[in-house]
């Protein structure tokens, strides 16, 4: 992995930052879970205050946490499968070059 420096590295040469993508989603989806539990012992003062829809956010934010994992988990799956090919790609025509 090459690290950006403009002046040394042209810019054909630097490489997208490209990490697995699961760990945030599992991140949101633990992070809206734990907002929606620390809210629920509040269930009586949100709905007396007119702030039921905090709960909901977060229950929604949760669910479609889910739908937000199963595209990242196809994403990472992409993703190790371009860096294989690319891998067979560059091995090629090191070969070739040799």
């Amino acid at each position: 992995m090459k690290i950006a420096y403009p002046r040394l590295v042209p810019p054909e040469e630097i490489e997208p930052p490209d990490p697995p993508m699961v760990p945030f989603a599992v991140a949101g989806i633990v992070l809206w879970a734990v907002l929606g539990l620390a809210l629920l012992p509040l269930h009586g003062w949100l709905s007396r205050h007119g702030h039921m829809n905090w709960f909901w956010t977060c229950l929604a934010g949760f669910l479609w946490g889910f739908v937000g994992l199963a595209v990242m988990i196809r994403h990472d799956r992409h993703r190790r499968a371009r860096r294989a090919a690319s891998g067979l790609r560059s091995a090629a025509t090191r070969e070739d070059g040799a």
